[in-house]
């Protein structure tokens, strides 16, 4: 069996990077799934009323739940 050696720092950065990754995308599906349901007829009256949101999206991910 072959053995990995690791500095003990590159290991506490590669353990915060992955939890990192793992908790925003658990966040983000957690705010999906709060979002309230919003049925077509709705948003077709809200696009309406307001018209397109005028601002650029920052950063988007798509994910399967």
């Amino acid at each position: 069996m072959a053995t990995i050696t690791v500095s003990e720092s590159k290991l506490k950065k590669l353990f915060r990077e992955t939890l990192k990754e793992v908790l925003t995308l658990e966040f983000m599906k957690l705010r999906a799934d709060l979002l309230p349901f919003v049925s077509d007829k709705e948003q077709k009256e809200i696009k309406k009323m307001y018209g397109k949101p005028r601002r650029k999206i920052a950063k988007s991910v798509k994910f399967k739940m």
